[in-house]
């Protein structure tokens, strides 16, 4: 989505209302209010001038599991009740709410029964993007005894939040309560609930009735509330930009308002049910926010959902193996590829991950991207597509945008369009230009898609000569933050403490990452062959020639002949920084490591301080800046793992891939909902012991779900060359656990294939099933 679909035009508030960054000024009539009144005929007033009831919350303030759902641009985080907390300030509950394009538009959503929390008897979000919830009421003295009621509570999200409860009396006598729904938004950005502090923000606004403009109590507020039967939170930005929450109430309108709670006076007959509903639509200056369409109901957005859903898989590659709990994990992430999916500009690729990366990622998505080829190319293509209509075209030092630069991250909310932060698109990234190159050759040799490669060439060659322009003074690629609202680091690891020494000191200046540099001699060596292809052998051979002295200087500048490792780094003086990191597997698979070195490397990343059991981490045990709870100072990242084993598959260590995909797949069984987390504690593992969750790990995540795929082409090995029209698979090899897995609809050029592996004391055997196309498969055992 480009900066001009979240343009801000001006509602239309009497110009003497608001000052130029979009507040609302004092009236100078202190018993007037400050009205907005839109062209749409609905009026506004500052919610400060009209006070409404506060409905007591019961939520207890410790710290609760949460559940998560997400819908392309939308996604939900509540309580186990399906509730949110809005009256808590407690940080831990900071990340509940319901969020679309970087904004929350629900802080609060809370049931109650007489006043009560209901009681919980289960809960789910196995759907993904809806919650189930079976709750029942509390014992309410003169009233009834707990668990007389029951109610089923489904909150689905479809281009709005919908939800419907169906509530049953289940005693032999007539029962009447008061069930309440409170509701409340504070409009947060998400970099506010992240911590960032703001200068000053909007103004929280009420809807009123346009012909009592006096009203100082919020009468007018609740008789609009049930003449319209909808409730409106609104917001005004520091941009003029018009905020709103609109919940529209069906089956059954409430009976009366407090402020924002609804509630419904309710009288059951024994056995009888009643159901409620309402939808929940984010707007931006009187334009619905989500890239998706609202449908009206929630029945209706099921059924939408599911179809999508089902049109995807069908679709996709389906794998499938004899092992339940892998299928269970396989499952899981085929369906969180598909709830990550979100519309930007006229594509749809990965957002990073759930909450606080629910957007656009320049290294993640084209990460993710590549470790799905198996799955499904699209999203590749679309990767590659989304990206280059962002890619750099200025030198603007505020976004480190530079010509040719893929974006790092993009962001929508209020303090990105008020440039508070630079994220419009923000470029501060070392290494996702590289990738994109990579992710370029790659997709073409899984689809010979020659529109795409023809289209993209000339982002390709700009891609190019910013690597090249970045590497001039000192043959390497370096960062060095130069934005005062960008990050310290620019690789992925960019928490400003993990690029360090041995003795724990922090690397200074313009540093050079080392899995970068074999990024960039990837992209060289594969770009230097599609340029051949297209006659261009000046840029061939100059590309090759880059690569090749490259491959020099790296093995002689990062090279630690002490550890028979290389560094994480080079400073900004040229010296290594002679931590042991599991950065340099990165570098595994793409050749740039001499042969002669990859053995050592391997065998020192598996070493006991590296390899927990259930993953390599991040930073050596013995190292005196490890913590296994750190970010990335010594915890464990299932897509670090991904991407080594990978490497090590490709040098031919096939036991050691495997160890690596046994931790990684052990660990994700043992997760909630079978999904992989974005990290977890780099604590060793023991026969009695389990995965230590980290605390904030984002869930679902895009190259943690990605993973899981890379994991199983790490098994079966397949070696594309839609181009050449064959298929390689080489030395494919199941894991003990796994005797059969199968690959059907597998797309390889305009072939489709399905392949069956078997595994029989130890060796894996393969054939094809079924071929629609004339691709050539060559099997080598």
């Amino acid at each position: 989505m480009s900066d001009s679909d979240f343009s801000t035009p001006d509602p239309s508030p009497d110009s003497r209302l608001t000052d130029a960054n979009g507040a609302i000024e004092a009236n100078p009539n202190p018993d007037e209010l400050n009205i907005v009144q839109l062209d749409d005929d609905r009026t506004f007033a500052p919610a400060e001038q009209i006070p409404i009831p506060e409905w007591p919350c019961t939520i207890t303030k410790q710290l609760q599991p949460t559940l998560t759902v997400k819908d392309d641009d939308l996604f939900l985080i509540t309580d186990t009740l399906g509730n949110i907390a809005g009256c808590l300030d407690d940080e831990t509950d900071m990340s509940l709410g319901l969020f679309c394009k970087d904004t929350r538009f629900l802080s609060r959503l809370e049931l109650q029964i007489n006043g009560l929390s209901p009681i919980l008897l289960s809960s789910t979000a196995q759907r993904g993007f809806g919650i189930s919830v079976l709750c029942a009421n509390p014992y309410v003295e003169g009233c009834f005894q707990a668990e007389t009621v029951g109610i089923q509570r489904d909150i689905v999200l479809q281009g709005g939040l919908f939800e419907e409860l169906i509530i049953t009396n289940y005693s032999t006598r007539p029962v009447q309560f008061d069930l309440s729904l409170s509701f409340d938004a504070d409009f947060a950005d998400l970099f506010q609930i992240r911590g960032f502090v703001r200068s000053g923000g909007g103004t929280l606004l009420r809807r009123i009735k346009k012909d009592d403009l006096t009203s100082r109590g919020s009468a007018s507020m609740q008789t609009l509330a049930k003449e319209t039967g909808e409730l409106t939170l609104a917001y005004q930005g520091r941009d003029k930009a018009l905020i709103e929450s609109r919940i529209q109430f069906y089956h059954r309108q409430p009976d009366t308002f407090e402020g924002y709670t609804a509630i419904w006076h309710l009288t059951l007959q024994p056995h009888e049910t009643q159901a409620l509903g309402y939808r929940l639509q984010p707007f931006i200056n009187s334009h619905p926010v989500s890239a998706v369409s609202a449908p009206t109901t929630l029945k209706q957005a099921i059924a939408a959902e599911a179809m999508e859903e089902q049109h995807w898989r069908d679709s996709v590659t389906r794998i499938r193996t004899d092992n339940r709990a892998l299928n269970q994990v396989i499952e899981r992430a085929e369906q969180d590829i598909y709830l990550l999916g979100q519309t930007f500009s006229t594509g749809k690729i990965l957002s990073a991950g759930v909450p606080w990366f629910s957007t656009l990622f320049g290294r993640d998505s084209l990460i993710a991207a590549a470790q799905t080829l198996i799955l499904d190319p699209r999203i590749a293509q679309q990767t590659l597509l989304t990206l280059a209509q962002y890619q750099g075209q200025v030198e603007d030092e505020w976004r480190e945008e530079e010509p040719g630069k893929i974006l790092h991250e993009l962001r929508f909310g209020e303090m990105a369009r008020c440039g508070e932060v630079p994220h419009t698109p923000y470029y501060g990234t070392a290494d996702a230009t590289a990738l994109w190159l990579m992710l370029y050759a790659d997709y073409y040799a899984w689809t010979h898609d020659q529109d795409l490669l023809d289209r993209l060439w000339p982002n390709a060659l700009a891609a190019m000569e910013w690597i090249d322009r970045s590497c001039e003074k000192t043959g390497y690629l370096r960062y060095e933050c130069q934005s005062e609202g960008g990050l310290r680091n620019q690789g992925w690891k960019d928490s400003g403490d993990c690029i360090l020494d041995s003795k724990g000191k922090l690397a200074e200046g313009a540093i050079a990452l080392v899995e970068v540099q074999g990024y960039i001699y990837a992209a060289k060596t594969r770009l230097s062959q599609i340029a051949r292809m297209k006659k261009r052998i000046d840029l061939a051979d100059r590309w090759l020639e880059d690569a090749h002295n490259l491959k020099t200087r790296f093995n002689r500048d990062f090279w630690l002949p002490e550890h028979g490792f290389y560094a994480i780094a080079l400073d900004g003086e040229g010296h290594p920084a002679d931590s042991i990191t599991s950065n340099p597997g990165h570098c595994l698979g793409l050749d740039i490591i001499e042969s002669e070195k990859v053995c050592s490397v391997a065998e020192r990343l598996q070493a006991p301080d590296m390899f927990s059991g259930w993953g390599i981490r991040t930073l050596s045990s013995s190292s005196s800046a490890y913590n296994p709870m750190g970010y990335h100072i010594g915890s464990v990242w299932p897509h670090d793992n991904g991407i080594i084993a990978a490497g090590l598959r490709a040098s031919g260590l096939v036991d050691q891939a495997l160890e690596i995909a046994r931790g990684i797949l052990d660990m994700t069984v043992q997760q909630p909902y079978q999904r992989p987390p974005e990290l977890f504690c780099g604590f060793k593992r023991t026969p009695d012991s389990s995965p230590v969750r980290y605390p904030v790990a984002c869930s679902p995540q895009a190259w943690a779900t990605g993973t899981i795929f890379q994991l199983l082409q790490v098994m079966v090995n397949l070696v594309p060359d839609a181009p050449g029209n064959y298929l390689r698979i080489v030395q494919p090899t199941l894991p003990e656990s796994v005797h059969h897995l199968s690959l059907q609809n597998l797309k390889i050029g305009q072939t489709m294939l399905d392949l069956e592996f078997e595994q029989s004391n130890g060796a894996t055997a393969c054939r094809v099933v079924r071929k629609r196309g004339n691709l050539r498969v060559v099997i080598e055992a």
